[in-house]
């Protein structure tokens, strides 16, 4: 590789770095949008959730084909973007297969890619038959209509060409060394490409250098394009399912926090020493909004949660609601989420930084109260996601917002709030008479 190729590489390097620094920039600015909440009592359990769940896959295996399968590409998706570095290193100083003075391990590692670049295959293959011909239920569903089912086989395509660019920049690579063509020494082990190198067999040895370097080339730029593909994808999770899952909720699931403004009302009521006409500390300052109806409203967590949703639909499957046909699907729930708060961060960088109202919000322009009052708050979306999201909480804020600033729960939701207050019984009859059941 010549000085030129090592500057043309060092741009292309440099532009897809950037891009990429860019993005996430933007991406940090958006789930900064949320409020604030504290995630940051025990660390301990914190790094352990995120070493089984996120690192460790422990929540995948649940449904076994389907982790079993998605553990073979994430690994494979990791150790072999080790060989990167080595492609870095090569590209900017223009040297050949840098780390082959680890001699036998080398040779390992360089298998191990290749047999795990093998199985990814074949996985990728599998996963796009059971999303494209046998259809699985949770991959059918109208919520992928459109973009989020494009995106799905876009990564598979993605994965396939990089895969095979990989195996035939070896085999290329590999038939160079047998010849002892130019700094094409002898390095690596080569398990699988090796039964792609009859192909090279009668070709010019400058034709298959431009085979060997035309995949080079190919191959690291498509990483950096899958890199920076990343932010546009349900694939961010690869990404974010760690802090995701660090900053996950430790409650005991069911759980439900309380709106600080209403808990302070309520103690404020209990204290027989409280004056309740006494002059608020602060009147300036803005009244609390109860609950969520936009994306400003939700905190950070569920911002994080929203960009971290892997679209894979385990959610909205094991959801009783979604099962007996209502219109509630909690996947849908995080995709709009996500819709929404890319649409405000457009919004900003447009408006110089500042938010401009555009007239529409969480509530309503994407989630219908239909959706969120078929919630029966059993906690089996968050119980089945793989990476600890919870669907739940945005329900819930958006469901207080109806409730106690819109007074629009439905009827039979009002008629039991009611009936608690005034009978102490959801059910509308005196007090008095609540045991007489007993006695008939």
């Amino acid at each position: 590789m010549n000085f030129l190729d090592n500057i043309l590489f060092a741009l292309l390097l440099a532009a897809g770095i950037g891009y990429f620094t860019i993005n996430v920039k933007k991406l940090i600015r958006n789930i900064k949008l949320g409020h604030d909440v504290d995630r940051s009592d025990n660390a301990s359990e914190r790094w352990k959730n995120m070493a089984m769940v996120a690192l460790g896959q422990s929540k995948m295996v649940k449904r076994p084909i389907a982790g079993f399968l998605h553990i073979i590409v994430y690994v494979g998706f990791i150790i072999i973007n080790i060989e990167v570095i080595e492609i870095i290193i090569d590209g900017l100083f223009g040297t050949h297969r840098v780390l082959s003075f680890m001699g036998g391990f080398y040779d390992v590692l360089i298998g191990s890619f290749e047999i795990l670049a093998f199985l990814v295959l074949i996985t990728v293959v599998i996963f796009w038959i059971r999303r494209n011909v046998t259809k699985l239920g949770r991959f059918a569903s109208s919520d992928l209509d459109g973009k989020p089912r494009n995106d799905a086989n876009y990564i598979l395509y993605f994965e396939v060409v990089l895969m095979s660019l990989f195996l035939i920049m070896n085999a290329a690579d590999f038939h160079l060394q047998n010849l002892g063509i130019g700094h094409y020494n002898s390095a690596g082990s080569f398990p699988i490409s090796q039964f792609i190198t009859p192909m090279f067999n009668g070709m010019s040895e400058g034709l298959v250098v431009v085979i060997e370097r035309a995949a080079w080339w190919l191959h690291i730029a498509g990483i950096l394009v899958f890199l920076n593909y990343l932010y546009f994808s349900k694939h961010l999770h690869i990404l974010l399912a760690f802090p995701n899952t660090f900053f996950a909720d430790l409650n005991a699931k069911g759980k439900l926090n309380n709106l600080e403004s209403v808990t302070n009302e309520v103690k404020l009521m209990m204290d027989p020493s409280a004056d309740p006409f006494a002059a608020p500390a602060n009147p300036d300052a803005v009244p609390a909004k109860f609950g969520a109806s936009d994306v400003q409203d939700l905190n950070w967590v569920q911002l994080l949660n929203a960009y971290s949703c892997t679209e894979c639909g385990r959610c909205t499957s094991s959801c009783p609601a979604n099962q007996t046909g209502k219109k509630l699907s909690p996947r849908k729930i995080m995709m709009d989420t996500r819709d929404r708060l890319e649409e405000v961060g457009r919004n900003i960088d447009l408006n110089k930084g500042v938010f401009v109202d555009d007239g529409k919000s969480l509530l309503n322009d994407y989630i219908t109260p239909e959706e969120l009052w078929a919630c029966t708050t059993c906690n089996a979306c968050v119980e089945e996601c793989p990476i600890n999201i919870s669907p739940l909480s945005i329900i819930i804020d958006m469901r207080r917002y109806l409730v106690m600033e819109q007074s629009a729960a439905p009827t039979e939701l009002n008629n039991m709030m009611s009936n608690i207050e005034n009978n102490g019984a959801p059910w509308q009859y005196n007090q008095m008479d609540r045991l007489n059941w007993v006695y008939e």
